[in-house]
């Protein structure tokens, strides 16, 4: 797997959008599941089928870029191939000096953001911390627990380490990434209405910054036509979030809410695949952060 990534990582990036792109259109064709899936999530968000036909290629063009952006060498930068819009609200949120939570939905390349941040900022405000959720199969573990190493950027498991490494990094006023409509293990989370149905919602973000009181930003990143690179859109929760005396299913309906607006900005690049409203799986001892 690992060989296969280095060899995909040398093509060029509109060559693997284009493979990607038929990917997402095969897996389609192939899982009828999937299609359920997908038109029942896009339903319940109100997205016209139209609207959100785009999101199956850009599904296969999400994990066909996987490669470019996590096996290229570290001396080549993203550059010119990302394009910020809302830069000052982390220039902002920086200038507090209590470090900055960013929430990103599974919309667009959220890969690309955490990478962006890195090179432009890791400098002068340290590393990015980002939580992801280790790989069950072992053959994509040791992949997927080193590949997003690189300069000016850690990964932070989904476990109670991993939390507290995040902790760390706010205290030292630095950043750290989370995708908050995944779904967390079971006692990480609470039932929260997600396009007005209930979904195990994580409640980390709003412990995060309720402990650091850190900045909370949203960001996400518009992949765009052609392999020409991303737009990375910087915006600000509508409101805040609710205080550590209120229940935390508000401040996960808030943050449910401020994905929602979000996705609809760019409802054909959002994951309407993704398995949303599950039940969470059982994992023991990351529940009390």
């Amino acid at each position: 797997m690992v060989l296969l990534f280095r060899l995909l990582s040398r093509w060029p990036l509109w060559s693997l959008h284009l493979f990607g792109a038929l990917l997402g259109w095969l897996s389609w064709i192939a899982s009828p599941v999937y299609r359920q899936r997908f038109r029942a999530n896009a339903t319940q968000a109100g997205v016209p089928p139209a609207a959100a036909r785009p999101a199956v290629a850009h599904a296969g063009r999400m994990a066909a870029e996987l490669p470019w952006l996590w096996m290229r060498p570290h001396d080549e930068p993203l550059g010119a191939r990302v394009e910020w819009r809302g830069l000052e609200r982390i220039e902002a949120a920086h200038a507090r000096g209590r470090g900055i939570v960013f929430l990103t939905p599974h919309l667009g390349s959220f890969e690309v953001t955490a990478q962006a941040y890195a090179e432009r900022f890791a400098a002068s405000h340290g590393p990015i911390t980002v939580l992801y959720r280790p790989a069950r199969k072992a053959a994509l573990r040791e992949l997927v627990d080193t590949a997003r190493q690189r300069p000016g950027l850690a990964a932070a498991p989904a476990t109670l380490a991993g939390v507290r490494q995040m902790l760390r990094a706010l205290r030292r006023g630095e950043a750290v990434g989370l995708l908050p409509d995944q779904v967390p293990p079971e006692g990480m989370g609470v039932w929260a209405p997600f396009f007005g149905r209930p979904a195990y919602t994580m409640t980390l973000a709003a412990r995060l910054v309720q402990q650091t009181g850190a900045a909370v930003v949203l960001v996400w990143g518009e992949r765009l036509a052609r392999g020409a690179g991303w737009i990375v859109h910087v915006s600000e929760l509508p409101q805040a979030l609710p205080g550590a005396e209120q229940a935390e299913s508000a401040a996960a309906a808030a943050i449910n809410h401020a994905m929602e607006e979000l996705i609809l900005q760019c409802p054909g690049q959002y994951l309407w695949g993704y398995h949303r409203y599950k039940t969470p799986r059982h994992t023991a001892g990351v529940a009390d952060v």
